[in-house]
């Protein structure tokens, strides 16, 4: 692994059920534990498996044209067994519309193309998950802690 293959965003509580994650960049997108209208990390999981896929398919499909109707949904249940809580049944569908005339033609005709191939290769969140890539978890000592 190179050095600019690490990717990292921070996380910090910002109150009760709260948390601000901050990336490299200086973004933020805040998050919940569902008790307000606050995305939960769930729904965070669930929009990257989607944003992932559909960042590769508007790159591909908008130089040819740009979409009237672009929208993902991305559904799953979550489930709790003897294995703990997981998401199953994970599912991503593609609403997109090109406008009449060539270029939109040709955007429609490369659009399952550019699903398949994000799927299959290049998106790295839904790849990961397929794949299966071990999580670790551990505890840093943090200082001036009671």
């Amino acid at each position: 692994m190179t050095d600019n293959s690490l990717r990292s965003v921070s996380l910090e509580r910002s109150g009760p059920g709260r948390f601000t994650a901050t990336n490299g960049r200086g973004g933020t997108v805040t998050f919940g534990t569902g008790s307000g209208s606050d995305f939960t990390p769930v729904e965070l999981f669930l929009a990257a498996i989607g944003g992932c896929t559909a960042a590769d398919v508007e790159v591909a499909t908008s130089r040819h044209t740009d979409p009237s109707t672009f929208t993902v949904t991305v559904t799953g249940h979550k489930v709790e067994d003897e294995s703990g809580n997981r998401m199953t049944d994970l599912d991503v569908t593609f609403t997109v519309a090109f406008p009449d005339g060539p270029s939109g033609d040709r955007a429609r005709a490369i659009l399952p193309r550019a699903v398949k191939t994000s799927h299959d290769r290049l998106c790295t969140v839904s790849r990961t998950v397929e794949a299966g890539t071990p999580v670790s978890a551990t505890v840093s000592d943090a200082a001036g802690g009671a």
